[in-house]
This record gives C-alpha cells, sequence and structure tokens, in this order.
C-alpha cells in the first residue's frame, strides 16, 4: 500500500485527521493530544478527591456529555473532543477510546472496565507505517448497549440499540441491535 504525499495539498495535517485521509502526527496535533491528556489528569485527580470541578474538567475534555452520566477514571483519549457519550451512561475504570474519527456512545450504555474504542488505522505496508501515516474510521455505540469488561471495538464498527457484547470480545464488524456477541471476532449468538 502506497500512500503519496501530495505536496500541492495545502490542509494541515489536522484538517486531513478531520477529513478522514491519511495524515502524520505533527507539533499541532501532539499539543491537542498532550491538552487531553493534562485534562483527563486533572479530571482524575478531582474525581478521586470528590472535586465539584470534576464534570466541568470531564465536559471540557470530551465533545458531548449527557446528563447524568458517569465516568469513572482513568480515562484515556487521544483528543477527547472527538468523544460523545449519551445520558445516563456509565463508563468503567480505564476506557481507552482512541478517538482520532468521532466515538458516539449513545445513551443508558453501560461500559465495563478496560474497554477499548479504537478508531485508528495504520497501514499494512511497512514504509507507510514506519514513516507515522494513519487514517481512521468512526465508532458508534447505540442506546442501552453493554460492553462487557475488556471489550474491544475496532474502527468504522457499529452497535445497534441494546446489545450486549461479552467480556473480553473483539468487535471487528458491525452487530445489529438487540443481540448478544462474544468471542474475538465477535459474532453474535443469540437474539434479545
Amino acid at each position: 500500500m502506497s500512500i503519496p504525499a501530495d505536496p500541492e495539498d495545502p490542509r494541515s495535517q489536522h484538517e486531513r485527521l478531520v477529513a478522514g485521509d491519511w495524515y502524520c502526527s505533527d507539533e499541532e496535533l501532539g499539543a491537542l493530544q498532550r491538552r487531553a491528556a493534562r485534562l483527563a489528569d486533572r479530571y482524575h485527580r478531582a474525581w478521586l478527591e470528590e472535586s465539584p470541578e470534576a464534570g466541568a474538567l470531564l465536559a471540557e475534555l470530551l465533545g458531548g456529555l449527557g446528563e447524568g452520566t458517569r465516568v469513572r477514571p482513568p480515562l484515556s483519549v487521544d483528543y477527547g473532543s472527538n468523544v460523545t457519550i449519551g445520558a445516563r451512561a456509565f463508563v468503567n475504570y480505564h476506557l481507552t477510546a482512541a478517538d482520532v474519527a468521532p466515538i458516539t456512545v449513545g445513551e443508558d450504555c453501560q461500559i465495563g472496565p478496560n474497554v477499548q474504542l479504537l478508531t485508528p488505522i495504520h497501514p499494512t505496508a511497512p514504509e507507510p507505517r514506519r514513516d507515522g501515516w494513519e487514517r481512521a474510521a468512526p465508532i458508534t455505540i447505540g442506546n442501552n448497549v453493554w460492553l462487557g469488561g475488556g471489550v474491544t471495538v475496532l474502527p468504522g464498527v457499529t452497535i445497534g440499540d441494546n446489545s450486549v457484547i461479552g467480556a473480553a470480545a473483539v468487535v471487528t464488524r458491525d452487530v445489529p441491535a438487540n443481540v448478544v456477541a462474544v468471542g474475538s471476532p465477535a459474532r453474535v449468538v443469540r437474539a434479545l
């Protein structure tokens, strides 16, 4: 796989990232990632101290946060601004949301500990991968979905409303609404 560098492309790496095109990290993206890491760290500390500032820090970190949603730190994100979590959701410890592309979590969701929502896509060819190229595809989690502990959701996946993903499953493709899916790769084992 060859990723041509177009010398005529005037877009910044951030603009390329937002468009879903191949990009390489640069100083601007690094600054945005450090901002997110600092906010996540401040949120973690405020949460531990039961500070009223915690909710405001989480809202500043994320792109959208529904009313009544609880997120237990630590929380790891690339940018934070590409993560939206709906109302009344519960996110347990150690969520990794690699939000190079949008990650949307619906209302009333339950996310177990150590879940990974991974939007980045890296080249399989050695040279462009070594050169740092990547792109991403969004992840969409419907309403009232339960992701068991240790679930990994890969780029471009949509999980339908009310579905349950069993612990440690690796979700490599879309899961319809109202089903239970388990395994690696995750497969539907029954309807709800």
